[in-house]
């Protein structure tokens, strides 16, 4: 059997892999840009990445809860210096020369179409590039905000209502995120209006809105689930401890 200080380490590098996976990947497919009405049937665009960044917020608000503001932000600057490595990695291969045999065999599309591989592979590695600078500044601005309003509704509530400290935190911190990161990305780096900037990010944050409602019952089964695993005392014991940290 695990002892408390094994199981809290396992649980914060569990939830940690979870945060970085899906921040990482939320990095690497915002580049795309779809069509809402086409998927769904709703007014407006989403960048891809926010179809899986509720799983970061809902993460962040879970290791608030657990191990504090301090927790959060030591994983969250992790992610960000992760972030920036494996975009410098894939700089680094777009200017690769590209193999003749590889342009050869990719040189038509499924329809016969002249097709440059190479050229694709730059145009969509590099607009994240483009992104990158947007991502990391709204990244972290939008995460500093959400653990320091989780611990703040935390400790006016006395640590009641989990659904209000993180749909809170998440709604308030998402409103800056949403703008920051297409404006610096697409605006101050692209060629995007900001009447484009505005109408994405406002779709996006309302996207999320709902995302951070419908997603409550999910925060409270891993409440329950996290709770069962670390045991009623041990979790009292954590959560004391991560109330403790919020100035940190």
């Amino acid at each position: 059997m695990f002892n408390f200080t094994q199981k809290k380490q396992q649980l914060y590098l569990v939830l940690s892999g979870i945060f970085l996976v899906n921040a990482l990947l939320a990095e690497i497919i915002g580049v795309k840009i779809f069509s809402a009405d086409k998927l769904m049937g709703l007014p407006g665009s989403l960048t891809a990445g926010v179809l899986i960044w509720p799983v970061v917020f809902v993460t962040t608000d879970i290791i608030n809860e657990y191990f504090g503001k301090a927790g959060v932000l030591r994983i969250s600057y992790l992610t960000v210096a992760l972030i920036l490595f494996a975009f410098g990695v894939i700089y680094l291969t777009t200017k690769l020369p590209p193999a003749d045999f590889w342009l050869d065999v990719n040189k038509t599309d499924n329809l016969g179409r002249p097709f440059d591989i190479d050229f694709a592979y730059q145009s969509i590695f590099r607009q994240g590039l483009g992104i990158i600078t947007g991502s990391i500044v709204a990244f972290g601005v939008g995460q500093l905000l959400d653990a320091t309003v989780f611990a703040a509704i935390r400790k006016a509530t006395g640590g009641r209502f989990i659904w209000l400290r993180a749909t809170g935190s998440t709604l308030i911190s998402q409103l800056v995120d949403s703008f920051v990161v297409l404006y610096v990305a697409f605006h101050m780096f692209g060629n995007w209006t900001m009447a484009q900037v505005l109408s994405v990010a406002n779709t996006n944050y309302w996207y999320k809105f709902a995302a951070a409602i419908l997603l409550t019952p999910v925060l409270y089964l891993s409440h329950y689930l996290i709770d069962k695993y670390l045991g009623k005392e041990d979790t009292i014991e954590l959560q004391e401890e991560a109330v403790k940290n919020v100035s940190a």
